[in-house]
């Protein structure tokens, strides 16, 4: 059976003894790390019996072995372990500070800056300087290992109590020091008291330096509470110019004390690097590339915002949970942030304190929980200020500034941020307030009124992170607008943003989104059902899932149909009329569009040829029932005759229908010249690369490729780059020049693997097993063809597989 309590064997004790000293200034301090009473400290350092618990965690944060330091003897777990004298809770002497600036200690890592600042700022001379950061930073660790290792002669401590009720009074303080460390009997007033303790400090044959800790249990808005208003007095007295020791305040606020001319060092978070060295000393495992950005070790350090207190926690139950094993606890538990008691209790109790001292600040701290901080990390002040809605604007700008100063909103360029652990209990609260639905509606107009046009990656993904605001509070026809929303691309073409975000490669992203609200959208707007029907079959189009891309395409000519039928009693002379028949039109040609499209994937191209020219046949019939007094309305004004010429110019290239092949290339190549989607421009450019390779029209099908590449990175249209370059790889095969024809191939592979595009992928790999085939690598050559007929087939495109196939068992 095990024992149930260790205690420190013999022959460990000036080890551990010695490593106390090198962390903690007193018995009290360690308590409270390992929280159990200051006796079971002396207990423990002593040799004498402690439970197995606490001799667990008091090792721990010793970074001590508990089973190397412990009496295992399982069979003498009765009797009483040697006896040691008992000494009496550990002063500062001055030769144990002293003592310990020749001693590293391993555990203390990433703060050589830190020290430097501060050593910078008391040759400057300065007299008292405040150490703020958020609780768990390292602000007493910092601050007591400097005045351990800076040769001072005496090292006054005062640790603040974290309730209010049990804060030492100053008086007491005062009075301890001056008979404890002076030698001085105290005056019977406050103000003899501290002039006396003036008149010590400023002795410079003793180098003295004084710690207060944790000072924000005294403070409300940065101002002394009622009670301890004498705090003032005593720190203005350790900034008085003859005063010659040196003061180190740790707190998670600033001091906006009148008359207190106190230094402020805003302590960083530890880096990734600090973390890594530290986590490696504790014996924990970081995994095989620990700094890589991608690796568990990064993304914890992120996700915590590299808070020190949080490190030595978690290292404790990696050990306990994973063996050690950082990378299976973190997979384990990122999802939960907070599910250490300890850990959460440090986190709530900042929100405590906060709504205790600023309501304000408090709601503001909760509500900025609802911005995501992840595709955009950060947030201008404006959407800062969108969620102080009932705050008057002039006071508004100071109710952020309450929460900087108390570090719990981070600042990086005038935009605001929340460490995830911060803002995983932020949400919590929020959701469980009254303004959780008005937060997200606030925040989601903020975004969208942000971005007025969609020139960049960014812009479309700052104007999509309104949509998850709608999907917080089941909006699902506002989410459903947010994708539909048409705003100016960089073309100064009018696109939706679910198409735009799905040029710019995010196509998983829309896939998601849309599939999420769908089958909810109300029935009354159809128009929206369209618009993002129309949408998702392209990405399922895209990303190769031909055969649901079909689905969905015609999906959407029904309700595109059963919208028009809705619509008939309005009047046929009003414009809004015009302006939806107009549009539900566009719909049901382009879902027949679509599906053509998802046929040539399919490499059914007779069956393609039939449905682009019945398209084309009812084009000019659906254009004139939009407006009958209209006599000609050009198709390329519309996009999708142009993009119709182009489609069937290919297809009458390959199959050979009739002799207009060179009429229709000539016809698409003009529409070239005209204004259209991005989608018409890039795909178009595409099309006749490979019109003009199947009429073996090579220099000119080099032309179309290269400025679909240069267009491609003009409009970040990353599959048709990625097309493209198959296309040139394929030219520069039949030119002979294979190794430009590889190094096209692998681009594009590269990217097309990248964003998911299967059908692409699959063409890729089949040209790139055609160009191993031509220069006699048949190993390579099969290898790559049976990487194409794996995507095919799961694509179900059994025409594509028969293709691959007779390629295979061609000769080259």
């Amino acid at each position: 059976m095990s024992p149930r309590s260790y205690w420190v064997r013999p022959d460990c004790i000036e080890q551990v003894k010695s490593t106390y000293q090198r962390c903690y200034l007193r018995y009290e301090h360690l308590a409270k790390a390992a929280g159990v009473s200051p006796d079971t400290i002396r207990k423990f350092l002593n040799g004498q019996p402690v439970s197995r618990e606490n001799f667990r965690n008091i090792s721990a944060r010793l970074k001590l072995e508990w089973e190397a330091i412990a009496n295992l003897d399982i069979q003498n777990t009765n009797t009483s372990p040697p006896p040691v004298p008992t000494v009496s809770p550990p002063s500062v002497e001055p030769l144990q500070v002293k003592s310990l600036q020749s001693q590293p200690d391993p555990n203390f890592v990433g703060r050589e800056t830190a020290i430097a600042d501060l050593n910078t700022l008391i040759e400057q001379g300065k007299k008292a300087i405040l150490i703020q950061a958020e609780g768990g930073v390292g602000k007493t660790t910092l601050a007591w290992r400097y005045l351990k290792t800076q040769s001072f002669d005496l090292v006054l401590p005062l640790y603040m109590a974290k309730e209010r009720q049990n804060i030492t009074s100053v008086e007491s303080a005062i009075e301890e020091w001056l008979k404890r460390y002076f030698d001085e009997e105290p005056g019977r007033e406050f103000g003899i008291s501290l002039d006396r303790l003036r008149q010590k400090l400023t002795d410079d044959s003793q180098k003295i330096g004084i710690l207060i800790d944790n000072l924000e249990p005294a403070l409300e808005n940065g101002k002394f509470i009622s009670e301890h208003r004498q705090y003032a007095e005593f720190l203005r007295m350790l900034t008085h110019p003859a005063v010659q020791s040196v003061t180190l305040i740790t707190s998670r606020e600033l001091l906006h004390e009148e008359g207190i001319f106190i230094d402020f060092y805003p302590l960083k978070e530890l880096s990734a690097v600090a973390w890594n060295e530290s986590l490696k000393n504790c014996h924990i495992n970081t995994g095989y590339d620990p700094l890589n950005n991608t690796s568990s070790l990064c993304k914890m350090h992120q996700a915590y915002g590299g808070n020190a207190e949080a490190m030595f926690i978690l290292s404790g139950a990696i050990k306990t949970d994973c063996e050690g094993d950082l990378e299976a606890y973190w997979q384990e538990n990122y999802e939960d942030l907070l599910i250490h008691p300890t850990l959460e209790n440090l986190v709530k109790s900042q929100f405590d304190k906060l709504q205790q001292d600023n309501q304000q600040a408090y709601q503001l701290l909760c509500r900025l929980g609802c911005y995501r901080y992840q595709d955009v990390p950060r947030v201008l002040k404006e959407g800062v200020f969108a969620l102080l809605w009932d705050v008057p604007e002039v006071r508004r700008k100071r109710v952020v500034k309450d929460l900087e100063y108390r570090s719990l909103v981070k600042v990086c360029n005038q935009e605001y941020f929340l460490h995830p652990v911060i803002r995983s209990e932020a949400i919590e609260r929020l959701r469980a307030s009254e303004d959780w639905e008005k937060t997200n509606r606030q925040a989601a107009e903020f975004w969208t009124e942000s971005v007025e046009t969609v020139e960049t990656e960014e812009d479309a993904l700052k104007a999509f992170e309104a949509y998850y605001h709608y999907l917080n509070i089941n909006d699902v026809d506002r989410a459903g607008c947010i994708v539909a929303y048409e705003r100016l691309n960089s073309s100064g073409d009018y696109e939706a943003l679910g198409r735009s975000l799905y040029i710019y490669g995010q196509l998983n992203k829309v896939l998601i989104a849309i599939n999420q609200i769908i089958n909810y959208i109300d029935n009354n707007y159809l128009h929206l059902l369209c618009s993002l029907l129309n949408i998702l079959g392209d990405i399922y189009w895209l990303t190769g899932d031909i055969h649901e891309s079909i689905k969905i395409h015609e999906k959407c000519h029904e309700s595109a149909k059963q919208a028009m039928n809705l619509n008939q009693d309005i009047a046929e002379s009003s414009n809004n009329n015009l302006k939806i028949k107009k549009h539900l039109l566009t719909f049901k040609r382009n879902a027949i569009f679509n599906i053509g499209l998802c046929y040539i994937d399919l490499f059914e191209y007779p069956k393609a040829w039939i449905l682009f020219n019945e398209l084309n046949s009812s084009l000019n019939n659906d254009l004139s029932c939009i407006n009958k007094k209209n006599t000609h309305i050009p198709a390329h004004k519309l996009g999708l005759g142009s993009g119709l010429s182009f489609i069937r110019a290919f297809l009458n290239s390959y199959l050979k229908v009739d002799n207009s092949a060179d009429d229709l290339t000539n016809q698409a190549y003009i529409y070239l010249k005209c204004r259209g989607e991005r989608w018409t421009k890039g795909y178009g450019l595409l099309f006749l690369g490979l019109t003009y390779k199947n009429l073996s029209i090579i220099p000119k099908a080099f032309q179309m490729y290269n400025q679909a590449i240069a267009y491609a990175k003009e409009s970040h249209y990353t599959q048709v780059k990625a097309k493209a370059l198959t296309g040139l790889a394929e030219l520069y095969r039949i030119q002979n020049e294979f190794e430009t024809a590889f190094t096209h191939h692998q681009e594009s592979i590269n990217i097309l693997e990248k964003i998911g595009a299967k059908c692409d992928l699959a063409e890729a790999y089949y040209q790139l097993g055609l160009t191993h085939q031509k220069i006699g690598e048949t190993q390579n050559s099969q290898e790559n063809f049976n990487k194409a007929i794996e995507l095919y087939n799961k694509i179900d495109a059994p025409k594509q597989v028969e293709k691959v196939q007779r390629a295979m068992n061609s000769t080259g």
